[in-house]
């Protein structure tokens, strides 16, 4: 008779697997980039898979000295978006490895 192993042991595999998927998929986000953009592409930012705003590139067409305000909203506009871009990126990518287990309440989402 085989001798079964203790679910602990293979749920502990499970777990140490999951963390590996985790940690790999999250060095794979960090080499993604996404782009937002507003002003009908005026103004675009750049940002990774795991958060980090990489750039800002601003077309001299929008550039107006006597209205700084709209660039500075364009620019928020379109960091904001390629965050949101980034943020979806992450629970798509980390969603495949955890099963679509939302790992927030365990403070690792």
């Amino acid at each position: 008779m085989a001798k079964q192993k203790p679910p602990a042991n293979n749920m502990m595999k499970q777990v140490q697997k999951m963390q590996a998927d985790m940690l790999a998929a999250q060095e794979a986000l960090a080499t993604m980039e996404v782009e937002g953009s507003a002003g009908g592409g005026m103004v675009k930012a750049v940002v990774t898979g795991g958060g980090e705003l990489r750039s800002v590139s601003i077309s001299a067409d929008v550039v107006d000295p006597d209205d700084i305000e709209m660039l500075e909203d364009l620019v928020v506009a379109a960091v904001t978006e390629a965050m949101r871009a980034s943020q979806e990126l992450q629970s798509e990518q980390m969603g495949g490895v955890t099963g679509g287990l939302d790992l927030s309440a365990f403070g690792l989402g």
